[in-house]
């Protein structure tokens, strides 16, 4: 994986779960990834040394993936916005059964059935 699909795929992470990082942690990531500072400014900023913000970063993002591994919030959010549009394209065509039997699916599946 290269460095921009990570750095985007961390930050859709952050977006469902940065609120349960510590707030130390969300003042790193959200300086490196949001604000672009290099490891040394947000050393200098927190006067820690930048293997502090290095590991403090890597044990953010360790933890957000962790999150997702274990509640699939993102998972689940992409796979209803592909049913979504699915249902979409078939009202678009006029195929109301198609998008009728696509939402009942998606309910059940949602409801763990």
């Amino acid at each position: 994986m290269d460095e921009l699909t990570k750095n985007e795929k961390l930050g859709d992470l952050y977006a469902y779960y940065g609120s349960l990082l510590t707030k130390g942690q969300q003042s790193y990531f959200e300086d490196y990834y949001y604000n672009d500072l290099s490891l040394g400014e947000i050393a200098i900023n927190h006067d820690v040394s930048r293997q502090a913000v290095y590991d403090n970063l890597r044990r953010s993002s360790k933890a957000l993936e962790n999150y997702e591994n274990k509640l699939h919030m993102q998972r689940d959010y992409n796979h209803i916005e592909e049913v979504l549009a699915d249902v979409t394209l078939a009202i678009d065509n006029g195929d109301a059964s198609a998008a009728k039997n696509e939402i009942i699916k998606l309910l059940d599946q949602m409801r763990g059935e």
